[in-house]
């Protein structure tokens, strides 16, 4: 059940960041061409002799400039950054990141069980140093009280998304490890699949819901 809610919740953060992130930048772009628009729509009705719209156009440049969209870009770094590092962690539980088993397909069981083992020990012992590291160093940015340049939010909020990401990370290393020790499955990612599409995938869709 708490690993249910984890699931969901894990995959409910990164749509939301990932969201976040496309309308601010969505919405940062339109209101750079809107002031360059209405900036042309002045000059052009000066240039033509037309007061009513040069007094519109003016009007509506200083309406879109009092809106001030100078943090836009450095929300769209951070709201990245947390959706980087959570997807990393959603990446290991579905299978999904790059690999390389050319070697490792070609050895028999034995092998092939002891070197998959030491490769996931590895993910499992390198995201725990840099979960030990990230913690440290945000409580040294919390005691700083450093905060950021246009936000001006505090940086260990920032920040924190490194020892998150990579403790979660970390779990769910150890979570494919255990189940590769105990059942022999991997998750992978099937390129050749897509859900939905061709028989198969129709096939695996209605099974699923079936």
């Amino acid at each position: 059940m708490l690993l249910r809610i984890l699931d969901r919740f894990e995959e409910i953060l990164i749509s939301f960041l990932m969201a976040a992130a496309v309308v601010l930048i969505f919405v940062a772009v339109v209101h750079r061409f809107s002031i360059g628009f209405a900036a042309d729509l002045v000059a052009f009705g000066r240039a033509n002799d037309m007061p009513t719209l040069m007094a519109w156009a003016r009007s509506t440049f200083r309406s879109i400039n009092s809106l001030k969209l100078t943090w836009a870009q450095e929300a769209c770094i951070y709201l990245f950054v947390w959706m980087a590092k959570f997807g990393a962690a959603y990446g290991v539980r579905q299978g999904i990141h790059v690999g390389v088993d050319m070697l490792v397909i070609r050895l028999n069981e034995k092998w092939r069980r002891i070197v998959t083992s030491i490769a996931m020990s590895g993910g499992i012992l390198f995201t725990a140093i840099i979960t030990w590291i990230g913690t440290d160093f945000v409580y040294h940015v919390w005691r700083g009280g450093q905060i950021s340049a246009d936000l001006e939010m505090p940086m260990w909020i920032v920040y924190l998304a490194v020892p998150l990401g990579s403790a979660l990370m970390c779990f769910r290393f150890i979570q494919a490890l255990y189940l590769y020790l105990t059942t022999g499955y991997i998750a992978h990612h099937d390129h050749g699949a897509v859900d939905g599409i061709g028989d198969e995938g129709a096939d695996t869709h209605q099974g699923g819901r079936a």
